[in-house]
């Protein structure tokens, strides 16, 4: 600014408390510390409020009356509230481009401000303990938010609970032994991500997006489930120790990192087989429909699993060993449970034989073989994308709990 020009404004009979402090704080911001405002005005008491307001600005003032009677004040400019401020990323911005991303550390004290935003020195720290960009961040979280925000559907709409069936009593039956596992099964699926949600920080807004959206859609899929399972008067039926032993796992698992592959990699990957198999022997439309809808759905929790995984591996190629270690120590902790139950296992034979005769049964037991061996075969897979060897794929696929989650 000119070193001869002093900028000066009226504010008239405008009181600070009026909005007059809104014209005196956007001249200041034009200034450089050191360099000088004038500023008049007639509003009663205006040169007490405002000299109130520098000091705890940290700006100087001095106020003095004009020969015509007016009051005026002139205001230096001081350097405190220039340093109040302080950039939350030098190059934060509302929206990432294609080819940024977020800071490698959370800073603290950003707080619960936007990403990119200026946070005022003095705002409280929050401490979110998922705060390093590799424990939590997948380069197509963003995407996969957006394609979760666009597909998510309601219960009561997307379902056909009105469709007409009639199923016999062990049909049934099996139906509502199914429905009680995959509940608890969605009940862990629900508060494995849920434990974590509220752990990161927001300056990783596409992680928290992504894993509010999964929250919300194994919350779906426990309504639907459940729903489906009373549709025609059953009650829950048996859950095992051996069945929450294995979900209990999931739980303790010690990181973001080693929960989302247990969880997600492996179980749910698993139970997208389990749900387009029951989806291909449903003996029920609205099975049909629950079973496919709640696949899609999953498919999404699997991808954000591992483009994680494949981020953290990339920076870390050591993960790769607690990973490893992950899958080990389940397999050992679970080792005197009984994995999967009996109910559940024959009411799946029962669903795919879809009668009781032994030439049924001998053709729903080889499916529901055959869905074993799609489920370790899709383990391997995955595993094999991740950075494990041939003989390592296979041996963590094969030690993954008989539980199937």
């Amino acid at each position: 600014m000119d070193a001869f020009f002093v900028p000066t404004i009226d504010i008239d009979r405008l009181g600070l408390d009026e909005g007059g402090l809104l014209l005196v704080r956007r001249a200041l911001a034009q200034l450089a510390v050191g360099e000088r405002l004038h500023l008049r005005g007639c509003a009663p008491d205006w040169d007490l409020h405002l000299t109130a307001w520098c000091r705890q600005q940290g700006h100087e003032i001095e106020v003095h009356r004009l020969a015509d009677g007016p009051l005026e004040a002139v205001i230096l400019r001081g350097p405190w509230a220039q340093d109040r401020w302080r950039g939350a990323l030098e190059s934060g911005t509302s929206q990432l481009a294609k080819d940024e991303m977020p800071a490698q550390i959370a800073d603290a004290a950003w707080g619960l401000a936007a990403r990119g935003a200026t946070v005022e020195a003095g705002s409280p720290a929050i401490g979110f303990n998922l705060r390093h960009r590799d424990e939590i961040w997948a380069a197509t979280a963003g995407d996969l938010y957006r394609q979760a925000a666009a597909a998510q559907w309601d219960p009561q709409t997307a379902i056909d609970w009105d469709a007409p069936f009639d199923l016999d009593p062990e049909i049934e039956a099996a139906i509502a032994q199914v429905m009680t596992y995959l509940i608890e099964n969605e009940n862990a699926a629900l508060v494995v991500p849920a434990r974590h949600l509220g752990q990161v920080h927001p300056h990783f807004r596409e992680v928290q997006q992504a894993l509010a959206l999964q929250c919300a859609d194994e919350a779906r899929h426990i309504e639907v489930f459940t729903r489906r399972l009373g549709l025609r008067g059953h009650r829950p039926m048996l859950s095992t120790a051996g069945g929450q032993a294995s979900l209990h796992t999931l739980m303790q698992a010690p990181d973001f990192s080693s929960a989302t592959f247990l969880l997600s990699v492996l179980g749910e990957g698993s139970f997208i087989n389990l749900l387009n198999f029951l989806h291909e022997h449903a003996p029920d439309p609205v099975t049909r429909q629950i079973c496919r809808l709640a696949a899609r759905d999953e498919a999404r929790h699997v991808a954000f699993a591992m483009a994680h995984l494949e981020h953290r591996l990339t920076a870390q190629p050591e993960f790769l060993t607690r990973l490893q270690n992950a899958v080990e120590q389940r397999h050992e902790e679970l080792a005197s449970s009984a994995g999967l139950n009996e109910e559940v296992f024959d009411a799946l034979v029962l669903l795919a034989a879809g009668a009781l005769t032994p030439e049924a049964i001998a053709m729903g037991h080889g499916a529901v073989q055959r869905l074993k061996l799609d489920m370790a075969a899709g383990r391997k897979a995955r595993l094999l994308r991740l950075g494990f060897d041939a003989v390592q794929a296979q041996r963590l696929a094969d030690m993954h709990t008989r539980n199937f989650m």
